[in-house]
């Protein structure tokens, strides 16, 4: 519309200069000669524009009244600098700092971020030397714990209220941040990033031609699981070599099963080294886990092959024509082992590894980043309380590679499908626990556990043996 009343005003314009030009129509009277004109006042010089003020971006965080957040959005921290450590480096650093920019522009607050790929003996240094960043980022709460129980890390429960916390978090993951100080508990952090790992992968088109349906129940899964194998094929790809670190995977399946067949109690106190090994708890699990993996025609290549079989290797027999083997269970990252050209929600899928007991719910394992406070300043305390919402993250989330824990985010901030769907598994989980051998000392959780479980599952020991000789390990 403005480009028709522009183009009609320069016809109107040429028209009457055309005219003037060809002087007056014979109809009209001679004109009259024109008074000299007055000479024109010299024009005022114009004034310089003003600069622009930049725009603020908003921080849509409704924080209460009072608290150091709310403080922090109405500029009482301008001009003051938070420092924090973590392991993002690379794309992941520059993903962060793009999603805490609202918050230092809207605050005037400075995050200065420091990453390192070598950041557990960087931070052990900087902490036990008396000059640790005002946050750092633990994506192993495990190690976290040993600050924790020295008594290096601020108690956020000082400063943050518990019923408003709950507000924006699964009550799992406050257990989970919740540790033991000095002088009994703190909680000792706050979640962002996350990861799921209860998911089932299957190559969707060839599962969608053969007429199968994805399972919502164990029950269903299991039924599904001898439906193909009455088809001639292995429902499972089941592998756990991988290098020094083989038997990893069958940790992450033992926690599973601990997580569907006993309370989280009990999980927690198996972390925690309360609960043995060679308990009736543990036991059940991994022999639940066995009759699974181990009954005939589940796996591709049998009991023998899944501890030779490497676990980024495991999953690809799926897109084979035919495929030789239909679901895998692993976290989100395991689209990265796939053949390439696959397409995502067309060549394959996910769908949730149900819960076995109804009385424990629909757990699900996951593995995150937790931020911990060491400096107390009325900024840091303003940035941790910015962490507990969604906001914080949203950016990152819209940009790809980062899972939000908490509950005030939303689905429609996922620019990836894939991630959009594990965080809907996530966000309607009954309870979520972390990874167990992660929690665990290195001696158990990287060490015997990982090789007394790939023992047992290639046959070279007994179950008997495989949990008394993790056991023999923990740390006295």
């Amino acid at each position: 519309m403005k480009t028709m009343i522009w183009r009609t005003t320069l016809l109107l314009v040429a028209a009457a200069m055309f005219l003037a030009a060809c002087g007056p129509a014979a109809t009209e009277a001679p004109a009259q000669p024109a008074a000299p004109a007055e000479p024109a006042a010299p024009a005022e010089p114009a004034s310089p524009a003003e600069p622009a003020e930049p725009a603020v971006s908003v921080v849509p965080v409704n924080a209460p009244a009072g608290s150091y957040l709310a403080r922090a959005l109405a500029g009482e921290f301008s001009g003051t600098t938070v420092t924090m450590a973590g392991p993002f480096t690379d794309a992941d650093a520059i993903k962060f700092e793009e999603s805490v920019k609202r918050f230092e522009q809207q605050t005037g607050i400075k995050i200065q971020y420091s990453g390192s790929k070598e950041f557990e003996a960087e931070i052990a240094i900087r902490i036990e030397g008396g000059n640790p960043p005002d946050i750092v980022d633990f994506p192993q709460p495990g190690f976290l714990a040993t600050f924790v129980k020295d008594g290096y890390v601020v108690d956020l429960s000082t400063f943050l209220d518990a019923a408003d916390l709950k507000t924006r978090y699964n009550e799992s993951w406050l257990d989970m941040a919740t540790m033991e100080g000095p002088n009994g508990p703190v909680m000792a952090g706050v979640w962002a990033r996350v990861n799921g790992k209860s998911l089932v992968w299957y190559p969707k088109k060839a599962f969608d031609e053969a007429g199968y349906t994805v399972p919502t129940t164990w029950d269903e899964l299991v039924a599904l699981s001898d439906e193909i194998v009455a088809d001639g094929d292995a429902p499972w790809c089941i592998g756990i070599e991988s290098g020094a670190a083989t038997g990893w995977a069958a940790t992450d399946w033992t926690e599973e099963f601990m997580l569907r067949t006993t309370s989280l109690e009990n999980y927690d106190r198996w972390v925690a080294g309360e609960l043995a090994f060679d308990s009736p708890e543990v036991r059940n699990a991994v022999q639940t886990m066995s009759d699974f993996w181990f009954k005939d025609g589940y796996v591709l290549g049998g009991r023998q092959a899944i501890a030779t079989t490497s676990f980024g290797d495991s999953p690809k027999p799926m897109f084979e024509n035919p495929p030789r083997c239909w679901m895998h269970k692993q976290g989100n990252f395991i689209t990265s082992f796939f053949p390439e050209g696959l397409e995502a929600g067309v060549d394959y899928d996910f769908f949730y590894f149900p819960g076995i007991d109804p009385a424990y719910g629909d757990p699900v394992l996951v593995a995150g980043d937790i931020y911990t406070m060491f400096n107390d300043r009325p900024e840091v305390r303003a940035t941790m309380e910015y962490f507990t919402y969604g906001d914080s993250i949203k950016d990152w989330v819209a940009a790809g590679g980062a899972i939000s824990p908490h509950l005030d985010s939303s689905l429609d901030w996922y620019g990836d499908d894939i991630e959009r769907g594990v965080a809907e598994i996530i966000l309607n989980a009954t309870s979520v626990r972390f990874d167990g051998s992660d929690l665990m000392p290195g001696a158990v959780g990287a060490g015997s556990f990982w090789k007394s479980m790939t023992d047992y599952v290639s046959g070279a020991i007994d179950l008997d043996t495989a949990l008394k000789q993790i056991d023999e390990s923990w740390p006295q």
